[in-house]
């Protein structure tokens, strides 16, 4: 019988999953016609230089998807059925912070670890759980009626989630069993035909809408399916010029002549999909809600935690002089700020070890006889080594929270004069039961391999440090 390995149950799901999707949202699909359109477009222009963050295959293939729940069991769940995939929660992420409007949620994201698996299927779920206990959004009566809600509801099937366990343990399924995971799989993040409450989903609304989104119906469902775009402006361009309304902004990193880092985002307004609504007399309407929408993303060089002081200082800087400067473009003060103060290379990143890279032998330079020099950086400029920039596979809170937000109909309602509940990424560990992994551990954990191999090749004493010398 044929076994079907994790990385290609992981392979499946995401593309059952657009398929899924697109038929939900049809404007998903003109997404990922465009993206696919301009990223072919910049091959043909950059040739290999467009896929010096990934090959075109991968890039093509890559998806995010972002879902919501609203309980720790939930999320224990929820990582359960990623763990059959060779997903990890990875990073934490608190959106209450990071957003002006109400977004009561704190996040992590599910996604492979090894690069090798990466290569193979990116696929990574944003995952934002609700937190009722915080007072300043859900007094002590709403909280409670709404963690009732959420302790009588089940969003994953026994079956499914005994088929996931099987999976995670054995890192395979038989083709049959495999085939049954993935329809139930697909099927839980299906949008539900049955009726919301609709005075209990209004009561949510006015507090927040992604609160109604998660609490105030009996199931859950992909908010955005996110696929990757080598250019992401010219894409926002032909979205416009197809008649999509775009968000007002790109989030993240401006366009500039420099190299691209971390992560730009931006997407299509959530769209009124016909939900069918239960009144209070118990029959049944027509309504309409607005919580989907069409995210897309262009990836950059992952920033060590140097370099993400660097990013968030210049953001910082940014706000500063947009307040100042009101009547002035957001994106070209970003962009001056940029210039001013970010290096303008990868090999200005790698020596101010801002940035992580995965450092290679040049097989043609350890012929000619001589002898490699001790530090890095001048392993770089003579030749023995190639840094390839290590792709960013992670999220920014603020640039999550911005997509939220401009997604969202109202501000919600927030109690500012209350103290919040703290979360941070030990909690979330023990609320999903497995290690929440630091993100920035996984990327210097790649470079350093990727050194001690130099290292060994070259016959050097000891590792050679990104800090030493300067490529």
């Amino acid at each position: 019988m044929a076994m079907i390995s994790q990385w290609r149950l992981r392979a499946a799901f995401a593309e059952r999953l657009s398929r899924m999707y697109g038929r939900e949202v049809p404007a998903y699909t003109t997404l990922v016609d465009v993206s696919r359109e301009v990223n072919e477009d910049v091959l043909r222009a950059r040739g290999a230089d467009a896929e010096r963050l990934g090959s075109i295959g991968r890039v093509t293939a890559e998806r995010h998807g972002a879902i919501r729940v609203g309980t720790p069991r939930e999320l224990r769940q929820v990582a359960r059925v990623f763990g059959a995939l060779g997903m990890c929660p990875v990073g934490f992420y608190d959106l209450r912070e990071a957003a002006a409007s109400t977004v009561p949620v704190v996040s992590t994201a599910f996604r492979p670890v090894d690069g090798e698996e990466l290569a193979r299927n990116p696929f990574r779920v944003f995952t934002s759980m609700l937190t009722p206990a915080d007072p300043r959004f859900f007094d002590a009566d709403l909280r409670a009626r709404l963690e009732t809600f959420l302790a009588a509801r089940e969003l994953f099937p026994p079956e499914l989630l005994a088929l996931a366990d099987q999976a995670a343990a054995e890192r395979e399924l038989p083709e049959p069993q495999a085939e049954r995971f993935l329809q139930l799989a697909v099927a839980a993040f299906e949008l539900s035909a049955e009726p919301v409450d609709k005075a209990w989903y209004e009561t949510l609304e006015r507090i927040s809408a992604v609160a109604a989104d998660i609490g105030g119906v009996h199931s859950t469902h992909i908010n955005h399916l996110t696929p990757r775009v080598l250019d992401i402006d010219e894409l926002y361009r032909r979205m416009t010029e197809r008649g999509i309304e775009m968000i007002d902004t790109i989030q993240g990193p401006p366009a500039w002549k420099g190299p691209d880092v971390l992560l730009r985002q931006t997407s299509f307004r959530a769209l009124a999909e016909t939900r069918a609504m239960r009144t209070p007399d118990g029959s049944v309407v027509s309504g309409a809600l607005r919580v989907r929408f069409g995210e897309v993303e262009a990836r950059g060089i992952a920033l060590t935690r140097e370099g993400r002081a660097l990013y968030d200082d210049l953001l910082g800087r940014v706000d500063e002089q947009a307040s100042q400067h009101p009547s002035e473009p957001r994106g070209d003060i970003a962009r001056a700020v940029w210039e001013r103060h970010m290096p303008g290379s990868e090999l200005e990143l790698a020596a101010e070890a801002l940035a992580y890279f995965t450092y290679r032998v040049s097989p043609d330079r350890t012929r000619d006889g001589s002898r490699p020099p001790a530090d890095l950086g001048a392993l770089v400029r003579q030749g023995w080594v190639r840094a390839e920039p290590i792709v960013y596979e992670d999220f920014l809170p603020r640039s999550a929270a911005g997509i939220f937000q401009s997604n969202l109909s109202g501000e919600g309602i927030r109690d500012t004069g209350r103290q919040g509940i703290a979360y941070d990424a030990a909690w979330l560990s023990g609320a999903i039961g497995r290690d929440v992994l630091d993100p920035f551990a996984l990327y210097e954990r790649q470079q350093n391999r990727s050194l001690a191999e130099v290292a060994r090749a070259l016959d050097l004493t000891g590792t050679p440090s990104p800090l030493q010398g300067r490529p």
